[in-house]
């Protein structure tokens, strides 16, 4: 396993990041602590989980993840081992996570109560990396996207300011309930934002953030990459696999038993104008390379100099392996230059 510094942190976390959120879903208890025993013994100490999860999200489910992680932990005695992140919810309309039934936003008294529930669930007095899972002001769906919409740039009255936000974090730091602060679904202007706040006023500093990025959405690249690289605020990638569709398991209407989208019908991301062609093309990569599909995807992930970490997921043990796997694949000169002329075609058909 190969390990990366988060942020400007002492942390090494390692390259691939074991994602959580089937667990209490489509993952049992036993499943989500024979997943967390393997991953370890392969090297992952760095988990990825919300307040969230599992997903879909429902109230009946809700803390579910957190819940089994925790267990674990009780169970293994080891919670020295892992490097735990976990967030928050931002600006939503659920109104399950609060006592009062307030919609989700990132005010002192909500996040508070939010980590005080997450590590009752968790099973622990601190969390390493807290992050703020999307924007507390409004934002349109992508943190990079494509077509401009004024409308979800809008300022709601009640929208908690960055130094705000900050304030809270920085109260949460000091009481020792979290080491770290980290962003999600976030754009170049609200990272900066953060940096430049915390940098003028000694409040926490944002380490890392957390987005979307794959073969089918490279827009990270355009103004988050140089953030990242400048900033130390390094890329935690989800849905590097693109929510399964980059395996080929969705191809030509394919829907397998017990698959995500089959199960769910959220992978609507993934299905627009142009993306099954460019998932073809870039299959059609791996296979004349003698590489599986998954685990090249993964590999090209791996191998950005932006990203701090890579953050699979699963729901087998066969996927898992295959996944953490792909630490040990190297893309050839070649087969990134094939990759790219796909890219240079097909853009960016789900961002």
């Amino acid at each position: 396993m190969e390990y990366r510094r988060l942020g400007r942190t002492d942390l090494k976390v390692s390259v691939i990041c074991l994602g959580t959120m089937t667990w209490g879903e489509q993952n049992t208890e036993a499943e989500g602590h024979e997943q967390m025993d393997y991953a370890l013994d392969q090297g992952v100490n760095f988990f990825d989980t919300a307040e969230l999860y599992s997903i879909p999200p429902r109230p009946e489910t809700q803390g579910s993840t957190e819940r089994i992680i925790g267990s674990w932990f009780k169970a293994r005695k080891n919670r020295d081992k892992v490097i735990l992140a976990s967030k928050v919810c931002g600006r939503g309309g659920n109104t399950w996570f609060r006592d009062d039934k307030s919609p989700t936003r990132v005010t002192r008294a909500q996040v508070f109560e939010a980590v005080d529930k997450s590590l009752q669930r968790l099973g622990t007095d601190y969390i390493d990396l807290y992050q703020i899972h999307f924007p507390e002001r409004p934002m349109p769906w992508g943190s990079n996207p494509t077509r401009f919409n004024s409308a979800a740039f809008e300022r709601p009255e009640d929208e908690t300011s960055i130094p705000d936000q900050l304030d809270a974090f920085a109260e949460l730091v000091k009481a020792g309930k979290i080491r770290h602060l980290g962003l999600s679904n976030e754009s170049a202007w609200g990272t900066m934002s953060f940096v430049q706040d915390s940098a003028a006023r000694g409040t926490p500093r944002v380490q890392s953030i957390q987005n979307a990025y794959n073969l089918l959405n490279r827009t990270f690249e355009t103004a988050l990459a140089e953030v990242a690289l400048r900033e130390d605020v390094g890329l935690l990638a989800y849905s590097p696999l693109a929510q399964g569709f980059l395996t080929g398991k969705y191809l030509d209407g394919a829907r397998p038993a017990g698959a995500r989208t089959t199960l769910f019908d959220r992978g609507q991301r993934y299905q627009t104008a142009g993306a099954e062609e460019a998932i073809k093309r870039y299959i059609a990569i791996a296979r004349e390379a003698g590489l599986d599909p998954a685990q090249m995807a993964l590999a090209f992930v791996n191998a950005r100099v932006f990203v701090t970490s890579n953050i699979i997921g699963a729901t087998s043990m066969e996927q898992l392996r295959t996944d953490i796997a792909s630490i040990g694949v190297t893309l050839s000169a070649e087969v990134e230059a094939k990759i790219d002329a796909v890219h240079q075609l097909a853009g960016n058909p789900c961002p």
